[in-house]
C-alpha cells in the first residue's frame, strides 16, 4: 500500500543544517509550482462556471437587448417621420440611427439594417466598410512591413485580415529562421563554437536528468511484469499518470509520484549534487512559466470581456461577480431601450431625449480633443 503523496522539499539535514543557494532556490520553485497549480485549477472551475452562465442566463439577454435596441431603430426612424424637427434636431437623431446600426449590424449581421444606415447617413455601409477595411489594410502593411496585396481573402472581414495578417507574418518569421539557418550553418569562431556546445550540452543534460526519473519508475511500474491481476490494474492506472507528467516534462509531478510510492525519501532529494539540483531547477523554472501561460490564457479574454483596466487584478473568484454584475448592467439597458421607445411617441418628450443625446455627443468630442492634447507617451 502506498502512502499519501507528499510535498516535495528539501529540508535541513542534520549533517548539513543550512541549505544551500540550489536548495533554496529548489524549494522555492516547487512552491510557486504548487500555488500555480492551485490557480489554474481555480481558474478552470471559473472559467466552466462562466461559459454555463452566459450560455444559460447571459446571451438570452443580449438577444432581448439586440432585439430591443433593433426594434428602437425602427422607432426612431418612424418618428423622424412623424414628428416635426429642426435641422440640427433631425441630424442628432440621424447620427445615432446610423452609431446603433453600424453596431448592431457588426453584433448580429442583420444586413437589413444597412438601409437604414444608407437612408439616414451621407454614405453607403458597404462602400464604407470597404474604404475602412482596405485603410487597415493599408496601416497593418506598413506596421509589419507586409505585403498584403497578393492572395484571396475578403477586406471587410477583419477575421480574414488577421487570418491573413498571421499568415505573412509566420512566413516571414520562417524566412528569418531559414536565414538565421544558413548564418549558423557558416564558420563559427571558437568563442561562438564553445557557447554552442556549452548550450547543446546543457538542454542534452537537462532532458537526461528528466529522462533518469521517468526510466526509474517506468522500471518499477511496468504492469506487464505483474501476475496478479489487481496489482497489475493499479500499476498500470500509475504508469498512465507516470507517461502524462514526462508527455508534458512534469518533473514535480513525476518527484511526487517517486515520494507516492517510496522510490524515495526526504533525505535522498535533500542529498541531490548541485549540479543535478541545477539541473532540476531549470526544468522546474519551465515547467512554472508554462503554468503561468496557461493561467494567463484562461485569464485574459475575461479581463477583456470585463473591459478590466491593466492594473485592476482580477481573481478566479470575482469571474462571476463580474459577470453578474454586467447582466445587471444590461437588464437596466433593456428597461432604458423601453423607456426610449415610448419617448419616441411624444413630440416633447422627443425633443428632450434629443437633447441629452446632444450633450452626451458634446461631451464625448470633449472628451476626445482633450486626450489628443495630452497623449500617453
Amino acid at each position: 500500500m502506498t502512502r499519501q503523496t507528499s510535498s516535495v522539499r528539501i529540508a535541513p539535514q542534520t549533517d548539513q543544517p543550512n541549505l544551500s543557494k540550489g536548495q533554496k532556490a529548489f524549494n522555492t520553485l516547487v512552491k510557486k509550482i504548487e500555488a500555480s497549480r492551485k490557480d489554474l485549477g481555480l481558474w478552470q472551475a471559473a472559467s466552466e462556471a462562466y461559459q454555463q452562465k452566459v450560455a444559460s442566463d447571459c446571451m438570452p439577454l443580449l438577444k432581448t437587448f439586440s432585439g430591443l435596441r433593433i426594434d428602437l431603430l425602427h422607432a426612431l426612424d418612424r418618428a423622424l417621420d412623424r414628428h416635426l424637427l429642426t435641422k440640427a434636431e433631425r441630424r442628432v437623431v440621424q447620427n445615432h440611427i446610423c452609431e446603433m446600426a453600424d453596431d448592431l449590424i457588426g453584433q448580429t449581421g442583420d444586413e437589413s439594417l444597412k438601409a437604414l444606415y444608407n437612408k439616414h447617413s451621407d454614405g453607403d455601409f458597404d462602400a464604407e466598410q470597404v474604404a475602412a477595411a482596405q485603410a487597415l489594410k493599408s496601416n497593418m502593411a506598413d506596421i509589419f512591413g507586409l505585403d498584403l496585396g497578393d492572395g484571396k481573402f475578403d477586406p471587410t472581414s477583419p477575421e480574414d485580415l488577421i487570418e491573413k495578417i498571421q499568415a505573412e507574418m509566420e512566413k516571414a518569421h520562417l524566412i528569418g529562421l531559414e536565414e538565421e539557418d544558413r548564418r549558423s550553418q557558416r564558420k563559427k569562431t571558437p568563442r561562438q563554437q564553445a557557447r554552442a556546445e556549452k548550450a547543446k550540452l546543457e538542454a542534452d543534460t537537462t532532458s537526461l536528468s528528466i529522462r533518469e526519473v521517468y526510466r526509474k519508475l517506468a522500471s518499477a511500474l511496468h504492469p506487464d511484469r505483474e501476475p496478479d491481476a489487481a496489482e497489475r490494474a493499479r500499476k498500470t492506472g500509475l504508469m498512465q499518470r507516470v507517461n502524462q507528467a514526462y508527455g508534458k516534462k512534469d518533473l514535480l509531478q513525476l518527484l511526487e509520484l517517486q515520494l507516492e510510492l517510496e522510490h524515495i525519501d526526504a533525505k535522498a532529494i535533500s542529498g541531490l549534487s548541485e549540479d543535478r539540483l541545477k539541473h532540476f531547477n531549470k526544468i522546474l523554472k519551465e515547467q512554472l512559466a508554462e503554468l503561468e501561460q496557461e493561467i494567463l490564457q484562461f485569464e485574459m479574454p475575461l479581463r477583456a470581456g470585463f473591459n478590466l483596466p491593466p492594473y485592476m487584478a482580477l481573481l478566479p473568484g470575482n469571474v462571476l461577480p463580474y459577470l453578474l454584475r454586467d447582466m445587471a448592467d444590461m437588464r437596466r439597458d433593456i428597461k432604458r431601450v423601453k423607456i426610449e421607445m415610448e419617448v419616441t411617441q411624444d413630440l416633447n418628450a422627443f425633443k428632450g431625449w434629443i437633447k441629452i443625446r446632444k450633450q452626451e455627443a458634446k461631451t464625448l468630442e470633449k472628451q476626445m480633443r482633450e486626450s489628443d492634447d495630452f497623449p500617453f507617451f
